[in-house]
C-alpha cells in the first residue's frame, strides 16, 4: 500500500527536480545539435581532402571524440532524470488508482 507521506515525496521530488531534469534535457540537446559544428569546423579545416576523407578526419579528431564522451555524461543524465520523474509519476498514478480502489470498496 502507497503512503501518503510516499506521495508527498513524490511531488516535493517531481517539483525539486524540474528544473535539474530541464537543465539535463537542454545540456543533452545542446551537445547533440553541437557536435554537427564540431564536425563542419573539423572538416574546414581539411578541404584540401575530398568530403569522404574530411568527414574520416572529423570523426577520428580528439576534439570529437572528448565531444562525445561529453554528450555520453549528457545522455546519461537526462536519462536518470527522465526515469526518475517517470518513476514518481507511476507512484503518484498507482496512488490515485489505489484510492479509486478504496472509495469503490466503501461504496458497496
Amino acid at each position: 500500500m502507497i503512503t501518503d507521506l510516499e506521495i508527498e515525496k513524490a511531488v516535493d521530488y517531481l517539483r525539486d527536480n524540474a528544473t535539474k531534469a530541464a537543465q539535463a534535457r537542454a545540456n543533452r540537446i545542446y551537445l547533440e545539435e553541437y557536435r554537427k559544428t564540431i564536425k563542419g569546423e573539423l572538416m574546414r579545416e581539411n578541404t584540401q581532402e575530398s568530403l569522404g576523407a574530411q568527414e574520416a578526419i572529423a570523426y577520428a579528431h580528439d576534439r570529437y571524440k572528448q565531444h562525445l564522451l561529453a554528450m555520453r555524461d549528457a545522455i546519461q543524465q537526462d536519462e536518470y532524470h527522465r526515469w526518475m520523474l517517470t518513476a514518481a509519476e507511476a507512484k503518484i498514478e498507482a496512488w490515485r488508482s489505489q484510492q479509486a480502489n478504496q472509495r469503490a470498496l466503501g461504496k458497496l
